[in-house]
């Protein structure tokens, strides 16, 4: 059965010219535990698509179900805070003056002392920096900023995350790797999430299933061997392509190469 579930959803924005459908009879569905990504360019609509899981936009129609619960629909909008949906977003949010520890520890106000205690302890080990709980983002490189953030949004306990193009702040070679540490933390803690990227290398290292976005609408939701090897039409296969050489050249201009190596 699935877990989240978005039926048919349609948003749309006021503008000068009237109302302007942004994203249109969209479909998505993941099982519990599931990775899944929404893979485009800018202004395709899928940041919009995560704004509106999380509560932040009315639907035009259809519906959003988490876990057999309607959180959106024409007739029903449940608050942003009473969904139970962790964000993470580029730019980290993480606060100057708060301690990596009072960073975590800032979503369980609500919670006994104790618990936000252990619960601290237990994100701390689990992104592997119990050595850092008393210094401050500014004194920790920005992989380490990203791991943080992800904890303070695992800290709740939610039962979605959503990642907001998480890595776009950070060099190539970092961006790849902390999309695999990334995945094994969520892995292990069985949650279920949904990634926002424009980097084909990020969601293939991340995700289970990708859904390759145009103009509002997935054109597919597959697998990423699917998509490599089973585009639906010549967009998805062009795309694919077209990213995968865009990261290659990134890749090498990181290294000091003037071309990418070529693939054999």
């Amino acid at each position: 059965m699935d877990y989240l579930n978005l039926h048919e959803i349609c948003l749309a924005f006021d503008t000068r010219d009237g109302l302007q459908e942004v994203i249109c009879h969209l479909n998505l569905q993941l099982k519990q535990g599931e990775i899944g990504c929404l893979l485009g360019a800018s202004g395709c609509g899928k940041t919009t698509v995560l704004r509106a899981i999380a509560g932040f936009e009315p639907l035009r129609s259809g519906e959003i179900h988490l876990n057999q619960r309607l959180l959106s629909s024409v007739t029903q909008q449940i608050k942003p805070e009473q969904r139970n949906v962790g964000m993470m977003f580029q730019d980290y949010a993480l606060f100057p003056h708060l301690t990596v520890a009072k960073n975590i520890d800032f979503g369980l106000r609500r919670w006994q002392k104790s618990e936000r205690e252990q619960r601290v302890a237990e994100m701390l080990a689990l992104i592997d920096l119990e050595n850092c709980a008393d210094r401050y983002p500014h004194e920790l490189s920005g992989g380490q900023q990203q791991r943080i953030a992800l904890a303070r949004a695992l800290a709740p306990k939610p039962s979605l995350l959503l990642l907001d193009e998480p890595f776009s702040n950070l060099d190539v070679d970092t961006r790849e790797r902390l999309a695999f540490e990334v995945r094994e933390i969520l892995q292990k803690t069985g949650l279920t999430a949904i990634l926002v990227t424009h980097n084909q290398a990020e969601a293939f290292a991340i995700a289970d299933r990708i859904g390759v976005m145009d103009q509002g609408r997935i054109v597919q939701w597959a697998t990423p061997y699917a998509l490599h090897h089973q585009p639906v039409n010549q967009f998805v296969a062009d795309f694919i392509r077209r990213e995968a050489l865009m990261t290659q050249r990134a890749q090498a201009m990181m290294r000091g190469q003037d071309t990418p190596q070529k693939t054999p």
